[in-house]
């Protein structure tokens, strides 16, 4: 209807108050407003007279008049004495694209879901976890219930540091650890702290997780890929990047090879990072999990003044937590809080949540019972590998939620994950993960953490066919 410049049965679906909450007025305000937005009511349709809209929906004339009063005050109407009541508003494209109705249902999810990184979601602890919560609000110290400490609870900071030296080797003091909304926005701090310390250009892992070399490129950072091989990050190649001033890695299981930093390479990264000034930034993202032996300690154990550490829940317990850390050298700690001038903050009751649940030993409960369910249902992922698919190499330690699996020469990995996809199996293509694709050396990154134990073999039984295919 472009115009409504007389009475006309039509609103009595246009403007629908059913289901809306507040007084008859304020549902009828909404209503408009609504039209309004979404386009169904134009720039410079004419509204009816007060006296036919309520005769039409059957309300009294002081309900229609409050309304047009409301949307006029907020630049919706623009209401003239003598003349009709005009729309003086029109979204833009994009919003006329919009709508209030909740989003179609999401696709069925995937029968076989081998999305690398992913944990298993269906072994959150979530009766754990609502306890931490409970437990968390009903005995935080009023002060402890504004708004969140842009540097993070002092109480998750000192557990987390006591956390960090017993499990992982750091040596993290808690004035130098900074909770932040995942690791990601941990990454986005550490970006602008290299700035502000001069730092123009880091490298990063090829391949490697490229969300961390996307946040440095959106922070201004020149970024410098440097391939891996078994032994991890290729330590050599730094000496012919003068210009790079700080390295990102994952020591302790790499992501997508699976390779742990073999030991002369670890010296030889922390050789650099004495001989230049350099930093290194690593990312800690699964190493709890290690099915084989002790996982390595972090590096930053062995230079705390040259290494950012970044961890987070996101792999241990589930990435909806939300909860992300750094630890920093003390001299960068400063520049690193003042890195961002809005931070972004878990709620205050989810840190004092994860540190109860850290102090009472639920935590480390939680992931002993997690490495063993995934360390049994990798044996299960690579004994079907080896039955139907026994011409393909699979790589990476023991540890961790992926391993990658190569492809016969020629393959076209990209054919495979999509083939895959639509027979109800999510795979990633190494390609995905790389700076340049190697059509030579294809290959497929499996993960198995929030595989159903009771499909693994099945999953790769559809994988092989597709292959074969």
């Amino acid at each position: 209807m472009a115009t409504a410049a007389r009475s006309s049965p039509s609103w009595h679906v246009l403007l629908d108050l059913a289901g809306r909450r507040g007084a008859l007025h304020q549902r009828l305000t909404s209503a408009l407003r609504e039209a309004i937005r979404d386009g169904r009511l134009p720039l410079a349709s004419a509204l009816p007279p007060s006296r036919a809209l309520a005769t039409d929906l059957g309300v009294s004339r002081w309900t229609v008049a409050r309304s047009y009063t409301q949307l006029a005050a907020e630049g919706y109407l623009e209401a003239r004495t003598g003349s009709a009541t005009l729309v003086r508003w029109a979204p833009d494209s994009a919003q006329r694209t919009r709508t209030h109705q909740l989003p179609p249902a999401e696709r069925t999810p995937p029968r076989y879901d081998m999305t690398p990184g992913r944990p298993d979601l269906r072994a959150f602890p979530a009766a754990r976890w609502v306890e931490a919560i409970r437990q968390a609000a009903a005995t935080a110290p009023p002060d402890q219930l504004g708004y969140p400490d842009p540097d993070g609870s002092a109480v998750l900071r000192g557990v987390l540091a006591e956390y960090l030296d017993r499990a992982r080797g750091a040596a993290a003091a808690a004035s130098d650890i900074t909770i932040c909304l995942r690791a990601a926005e941990a990454m986005t701090r550490v970006c602008r702290a290299l700035i502000a310390d001069g730092v123009r250009s880091v490298a990063v892992e090829d391949p490697g997780w490229r969300p961390l070399g996307e946040i440095a490129a959106a922070a201004g950072l020149g970024v410098v890929p440097l391939p891996v091989d078994d032994q991890g990050l290729q330590v050599a190649h730094l000496r012919a990047h003068p210009e790079v001033g700080a390295v990102c890695v994952a020591a302790s299981h790499q992501f997508p090879v699976g390779a742990v930093l073999s030991p002369g390479r670890r010296a030889a990264l922390l050789g650099w990072a004495k001989d230049t000034g350099g930093l290194i930034v690593e990312d800690d993202y699964d190493a709890e999990f290690r099915y084989d032996r002790p996982a390595v300690s972090t590096l930053q154990g062995m230079a705390p003044g040259r290494v950012f550490l970044l961890g987070s829940v996101s792999k241990t317990l589930a990435p909806a937590v939300g909860i992300g850390w750094v630890a920093s050298p003390p001299r960068l700690t400063s520049a690193l809080r003042a890195a961002t001038p809005f931070p972004l903050a878990p709620p205050t009751v989810h840190q004092l949540a994860l540190a109860g649940l850290i102090e009472s030993g639920a935590y480390d409960r939680h992931l002993r019972a997690a490495r063993r369910r995934y360390r049994d249902r990798r044996r299960a992922v690579l004994d079907a590998l080896a039955s139907q698919l026994p011409g393909c190499q699979v790589t990476g330690a023991a540890a961790g939620l992926h391993v990658l699996l190569w492809l016969p020469g020629g393959t076209d990995a990209g054919q495979v994950a999509a083939r895959a996809a639509q027979r109800g199996l999510l795979v990633t293509d190494l390609d995905r993960y790389r700076a340049e694709p190697d059509p030579d050396h294809p290959g497929l990154v499996l993960g198995y953490g929030n595989l159903a134990d009771s499909v693994a073999t099945e999953a790769i039984s559809v994988l092989a066919g597709v292959i074969r295919s």
